[in-house]
């Protein structure tokens, strides 16, 4: 299944992708999708950034990119959030996605690992 309506290609090595962040969970882990979001857990509270940090750094390890890559661009205060990530394929971010959407192996990555 494509999940191609979860995110926008930004230039050459770049994609937005939308995000429903629920924080506050039990732990930190990628749902699958909300609507046209990816919806993801976080362990982290809903105060003075941190959820959006842990958000952050869940997008860079899911994708295999540095956190510094991964810039919060909308929803600093919502559940409905924009993360860009720089330094991606946007040609083969496609498939990293339904990977990551699936709960299946994402290529180039070891095989599930729970988050705390």
């Amino acid at each position: 299944m494509s999940n191609r309506d979860l995110y926008k290609t930004v230039g050459d090595d770049a994609v937005e992708l939308a995000v429903h962040a629920q924080p506050g969970a039990g732990r930190t882990q990628v749902v699958g999708r909300h609507g046209a979001a990816l919806k993801v857990r976080v362990a982290a509270p809903p105060e003075q950034g941190k959820a959006n940090d842990a958000v952050a750094a869940l997008l860079a390890e899911e994708f295999g990119v540095k956190a510094s890559a991964v810039t919060l661009v909308g929803g600093e205060s919502s559940r409905s959030k924009r993360f860009r990530l720089d330094g991606i394929d946007p040609d083969g971010f496609a498939e990293r996605l339904d990977a990551v959407v699936d709960g299946g192996p994402v290529p180039g990555q070891r095989p599930n690992r729970p988050y705390s």
